[in-house]
């Protein structure tokens, strides 16, 4: 028999099924006495724009903007020497109520609504687990090592410099610029680490952008940057601690939790990892078990950092440090979680701070005179303290100042610190818009700067 009398004879032994079945199913519909109906909500009876509104229709819509907004500003900042994390800073600012919601607010309305944000902002800090882990796995701890003693001179100064011009200026800015019930001594410790913070994973592109990976320079700024980032994250989280525990016994147990905590990362869950994770022979593979292990690793932690009192990021980037330094396995596991964050993620965090910075909150000279004050004293700081401490340690002009270009760095991290600061109500809407104008700002200058002085040394 031909193949094709097969689908025929097939096709009409199931319409016949059909047809018997249907007839039967319609005598039985008739003999019994059905309830009363229940009424079915179906999105095909309802109106069109209320299809548009299903929050799945409305996130899967906010992604697609984010993703393509990001990947233009991308293009052109790069065309002016700018890192791609700039791009994705201005495209968060552009989508925010800084331009499109005082443009086009109903549409703004339309793409992200109130009940919307929560969604956005809860994948946005996923996104940022995973890209704190990233980075606590970039750490390059045979690099420390080699140049601690520069490096450690040269972060300790591009540290307590501008921490200490931060709680000076935040005097000054307390009264009038803090949420009501902040205590002076929060706001003051906050803006002080929010001056000292260094973008390490910003940094790290630029040396590498620019050649200098190797370097005598880009050594000394790597592994000050790095050195810096987890001195200010621990300086951060005692800060987080102080503010959460609201009372001295209450920020003693939290300590005491945070102790233990660390003690069982370092101390039992490293050697863990050492013996468990790594080890299959074939040091450029990792197998899904081992991956399912290390995301299990990944965000016990973070959750443990949360649940003490903390913050989650903490407890990524802890649980990024602790990951064995096997290169090839390493590598091929930063670049499988890198290329989503990057891609996806980032975009959204961007865009979920963009949605919290309202530029026309400074809506008068003299707050944008403060935001400038800001700007300039965090410049003087991390600037001045990197350039000062590297002439002390007798490195040459053009790489001091070389140095305190690329310290002066904030970029990413700048703003998952002030998102913190935001979220424990410790900076204002006004304040938290003048430190991210202060973050965009530094990091904006770094290449120019840069290309200045190797015109002035050429």
């Amino acid at each position: 028999m031909k193949t094709w009398t097969w689908y025929i004879f097939s096709f009409i032994g199931l319409a016949i099924i059909l047809s018997l079945v249907f007839t039967a199913g319609n005598r039985v519909e008739h003999a019994v006495n059905l309830l009363p109906a229940v009424a079915i909500s179906s999105t095909s009876h309802a109106p069109v724009t209320e299809a548009y509104r299903n929050p799945l229709a409305i996130f899967m819509l906010q992604i697609i903007l984010i993703i393509i907004t990001a990947q233009v500003c991308i293009f052109f900042v790069r065309k002016i020497g700018q890192p791609a994390v700039m791009g994705e800073i201005i495209a968060g600012i552009l989508l925010g109520p800084s331009l499109m919601g005082a443009v086009l607010p109903q549409f703004s309305a339309f793409v992200f609504p109130a009940a919307s944000l929560g969604n956005l902002q809860i994948l946005s800090q996923v996104g940022l687990i995973l890209f704190m882990f990233v980075i606590g796995m970039e750490l390059d701890l045979d690099i420390l090592k080699e140049k601690a003693s520069t490096a450690v001179f040269i972060s300790y100064f591009s540290i307590i410099i501008p921490f200490g011009l931060g709680v000076v200026l935040s005097y000054f800015l307390y009264q009038r610029y803090t949420p009501a019930n902040i205590p002076f001594y929060a706001f003051s410790l906050f803006t002080g680490i929010a001056l000292s913070i260094t973008a390490f994973p910003v940094l790290a592109r630029i040396i590498r952008e620019r050649g200098l990976s190797g370097t005598r320079l880009g050594n000394i700024a790597i592994t000050a940057a790095a050195i810096g980032d987890i001195a200010a994250w621990c300086i951060l989280a005692f800060i987080v601690a102080i503010v959460k525990a609201g009372s001295f016994h209450s920020f003693i147990y939290t300590i005491v939790e945070i102790g233990v905590y660390v003690s069982v990362m370092l101390f039992v869950i490293k050697p863990m990892l050492a013996k468990l994770a790594f080890a299959s022979t074939d040091n450029a593979v990792l197998k899904r078990s081992v991956m399912v292990f290390i995301f299990i690793i990944l965000f016990l932690s973070a959750y443990c950092c949360e649940v003490i009192g903390i913050h989650a990021l903490f407890g990524a980037f802890l649980a990024g440090g602790i990951m064995p330094r096997k290169k090839d396995a390493i590598k091929k596991l930063i670049d499988k979680i890198e290329d989503v964050v990057l891609a996806l993620f980032l975009p959204l965090f961007f865009v979920s701070t963009g949605l919290r910075t309202q530029v026309f909150l400074l809506n008068s000279p003299a707050l944008w005179g403060v935001c400038i004050i800001i700007t300039l004293t965090a410049v003087i700081g991390k600037f001045g303290g990197s350039v000062v401490a590297a002439r002390i340690k007798n490195e040459s002009g053009k790489d001091s100042l070389s140095i305190g270009a690329l310290m002066n760095t904030r970029g990413l991290v700048e703003l998952v610190v002030l998102n913190i600061g935001y979220d424990l109500g410790i900076l204002s809407p006004q304040m938290f818009t003048m430190m991210v104008i202060m973050a965009l700002a530094t990091t904006f200058m770094t290449n120019p700067l840069l290309n200045l002085i190797n015109r002035k040394y050429r």
